[in-house]
């Protein structure tokens, strides 16, 4: 009985934790739709952005989407794009901008 406790209370824990993970890292499946049609115009794709890092497609995908941050992905999916991390993300940018305005 002690381990079937143990199991709920922990399940409970980890459906808490994701779901504050998932509203802290501001998932956004639109903007990621949007990303990449914008790369297929500009005759790119996530899977060569991925294969100019040497990392997985799924690695850039996870960033695109807010589930995962990679200044390094961003960076590339905005340069291949024409634009700056900034701009292609600000939500993820904001937090860091008032923070460097504060210690100022």
């Amino acid at each position: 009985m002690r381990d079937e406790s143990i199991s709920e209370s922990l399940l409970v824990w980890v459906r808490t934790e994701s779901k504050d993970l998932h509203q802290a890292m501001k998932v956004d499946l639109h903007n990621h739709e949007q990303l990449k049609c914008r790369l297929r115009q500009a005759g790119s794709s996530m899977a060569e952005i991925a294969r100019t890092l040497g990392i997985k497609q799924s690695s850039v995908t996870v960033v695109s989407q807010g589930y995962r941050r990679s200044h390094r992905v961003q960076s590339a999916i905005a340069c291949q794009l024409g634009t700056t991390p900034q701009e292609l993300f600000p939500d993820r940018y904001a937090a860091e901008e008032d923070s460097a305005a504060n210690k100022t």
